[in-house]
């Protein structure tokens, strides 16, 4: 089978290809997390069940229905005890160990959790009121000793070596800050005193990220798994099939639709891929896709999914917090970003069909939009009741549980409806998840502690503005490379909580909106997925298509391209984040889209109105004009950048006539008719 446009697969093909793929997904699922024995998934489903009910007593402040009003110390204290103990039994220890039971070690770090996290919660008021971060008794520092190495190796489970080296050395970097060079030295402390700071403070383990986990984001996981197991998924896939699955290179549009929905129920880019990718990735090899383009697509729309509004991932909570405003505002500012991304690689792939002549396919092999809404209506309602609670209720930590109670409920009545088994199945999956962001974010949580208690967050903030010049644009170039350098041996979430300390204070003192400077770091934090040599979302759709890592990671990086530029332009002008008045909205937005059309006419090489853009040299030159042009033409005037908008217009208007000029004169020297062609 060629890597080439037009090697089709058959329906039979097709149907073995994505066979295949969902077992390598299986696969992939099985080598990571412990399939457990009926033991340990009652163990697991009781102590999940807890949890929740735990958690919406605190969130819902219920009392406990006696009017009992827990401490958030306590709350903060039994969660993450729970969390962890769950994170030793989900995550084996190493590849060898075993996939069916837990390990005798596990046992006791399970059995040490327990006793470790019940004093701490027994001690919440004294912790509290004794300030115990600053001055806790003997027992509880070699307590929290131990809980900071436990803390370590839940974070590598859950995250994998890079989290555990970073933070590591950052949460050890009190004990040498004094002994650093001057632009990184800090206040120190001894091991005992850092440890204490680091469990009993509200500024590390159980700092931003930890909170947000315990009580902003809890509703969101639930509400996120419940989709997966109604059926969302396939409802949204054949939605996305119904409505675009007939349109040229209908597939690869299918799949920037239903992974960007999809991005509302999916823990990550890497998640999303997994889930869709056996089914658009076949889909697209057989209207005639090429392998590569066709994991790049997927890869692309699944990372573009966890930035797409009304529900993001789990960094836009814990931006949120760091704003200090409501979780709405900032899915407020993503809309623009995210339709631009989207609307980008769409434009891109209707090109590259265009060009290289990909039908849809056939009416008869699709399924109906009336019937695929009559079965799955609920899923829009409850998308719109969530949305509604979220931004004119303001009720953003207890919407996601009624919008979860009416999922759930509407499912009974639906032919996905749930037996005991299935209600099981979700619990379970609402622990693992519970546990895998939280051994992450308890982890990363000790790299703020570090860098508040040492001072260093306002030092490398003001060491940053010295190197950059007092320029700002300097400093966005050193801000996208670290992101992006962060963003490859971390999560996307670990690299914002970094930066959001130390970077973007910078970014602000420069004069940068807030919100711009945050987003800015978010979004190239996210790049590392689709961008070479890690572009781990396009590595593993390229395990499922089947072709090189580096040409999906390629073929990911150009198709991904507009998102390199988006970042800059709203910071640039944060019009395009939704702030600003309506008529400016109205003109970025409406001129970064025919730019956007113009970039991604471009790269593809085809212009709708003049058809097929020619390879040669003369063909290559009139592109680079169009994509000057179409650059010039998103670049939103005003703001940072002084120029007008009517200036950049002229501007793009010239370099597109000469690039249109070119295309013609490359016609004629070819002997091709110069005609209007869609």
């Amino acid at each position: 089978m060629t890597d080439t446009p037009n090697a089709a697969l058959s329906k039979a093909e097709e149907e073995a290809a994505r066979l295949k793929a969902e077992e390598e997904s299986a696969n992939k699922f099985a080598a990571r997390y412990r399939q457990l024995n009926l033991f340990w998934r009652v163990a697991v489903t009781t102590a999940t069940i807890m949890i929740i009910i735990l958690a919406t007593n605190q969130i819902f402040n219920f009392g406990f229905f006696i009017g009992q009003v827990m401490l958030s110390a306590r709350y903060l204290f039994i969660y993450a005890g729970f969390v962890l103990a769950l994170v030793f039994v989900y995550f084996p220890a190493t590849r060898w160990s075993s996939r069916t039971k837990v390990d005798w070690y596990d046992l006791i770090i399970i059995g040490v959790i327990v006793a470790i996290f019940s004093y701490f919660a027994w001690s919440a008021e004294q912790i509290v009121v004794q300030a115990w971060e600053y001055a806790a008794p003997d027992l509880a520092i070699y307590l929290s000793m131990v809980t900071w190495l436990i803390v370590l190796e839940a974070g590598r489970r859950a995250g994998g070596i890079p989290i555990l080296v970073i933070v590591t050395i950052l949460s050890l970097y009190p004990l040498v800050a004094d002994q650093m060079p001057n632009v990184i030295a800090g206040i120190s402390m001894s091991l005992q005193e850092a440890s204490a700071f680091h469990i009993f403070s509200e500024e590390s383990m159980f700092g931003i990220p930890m909170q947000v986990a315990a009580t902003l984001l809890f509703g969101f996981l639930l509400f996120g798994v419940g989709l997966q197991y109604t059926g969302a998924g396939q409802f949204f896939i054949d939605l996305a099939f119904a409505l675009l699955g007939k349109t040229r290179g209908g597939p690869a549009k299918v799949a920037i639709f239903s992974s960007g929905l999809m991005g509302s129920m999916s823990g990550g880019p890497v998640t999303n891929v997994l889930t869709t990718g056996p089914l658009t990735i076949p889909a697209m090899r057989r209207v005639g896709f090429s392998r590569s383009y066709a994991a790049g697509v997927e890869a692309c729309a699944s990372t573009g999914g966890v930035m797409m509004p009304p529900i993001m991932g789990a960094t836009a909570f814990v931006m949120a917090n760091f704003l200090g405003v409501s979780y709405v505002q900032v899915a407020i500012a993503a809309i623009i970003p995210s339709l631009l991304y989207f609307y980008g690689l769409f434009m891109q792939i209707d090109a590259y069909a265009a060009r290289n002549d990909l039908k849809g396919l056939p009416d008869v092999e699709l399924p109906k939009l009336g019937k695929v809404l009559k079965e799955g209506w609920y899923f829009i309602f409850v998308f719109a009741l969530l949305v509604w609670m979220l931004v004119y209720m303001q009720r953003e930590a207890t919407a996601p549980f009624y919008a979860t109670i009416l999922l759930l409920v509407i499912n009974q009545f639906t032919r996905h409806r749930w037996g005991i088994k299935q209600i099981l199945e979700y619990i379970r999956a609402c622990g693992l998840i519970l546990a895998e962001l939280g051994g992450i974010l308890a982890a990363i949580g000790l790299i703020v502690g570090a860098l508040q208690v040492t001072g260093m967050a306002g030092t490398l903030t003001n060491d940053l503005v010295y190197l950059a010049g007092n320029n700002v644009l300097i400093l966005l170039l050193m801000g996208a490379l670290t992101s992006f350098v962060l963003g490859i041996g971390m999560t996307v979430t670990a690299a914002y909580i970094f930066l959001a300390i130390i970077l973007a204070p910078a970014l602000v003192n420069a004069g940068l909106d807030p919100m711009a400077s945050h987003m800015f770091i978010m979004y190239w934090g996210m790049l590392s997925f689709i961008t070479p040599p890690v572009a781990l979302s396009a590595f593993v759709a390229a395990s499922v298509a089947q072709v090189s890592a580096m040409k999906a990671g390629l073929e990911a990086m150009r198709l991904g391209t507009i998102i390199y530029f988006i970042p800059f332009f709203f910071v640039f002008n944060p019009a395009l984040l939704m702030q600003g008045d309506i008529l400016e909205i109205a003109i970025v937005l409406s001129t970064a889209l025919v730019g956007v059309w113009l970039l991604s006419a471009a790269l593809q090489g085809y212009l709708i109105g003049l058809g097929r853009l020619s390879n040669g040299l003369l063909g290559l030159i009139s592109r680079a004009f169009i994509l000057v042009s179409g650059l010039t033409l998103a670049a939103p005037g005003g703001g940072m950048l002084g120029v007008s908008h009517s200036f950049l217009l002229l501007v793009a208007i010239g370099l597109l006539a000469v690039g249109v000029a070119l295309t013609f004169v490359q016609r004629k020297q070819e002997g091709m008719p110069v005609q209007l062609t869609w």
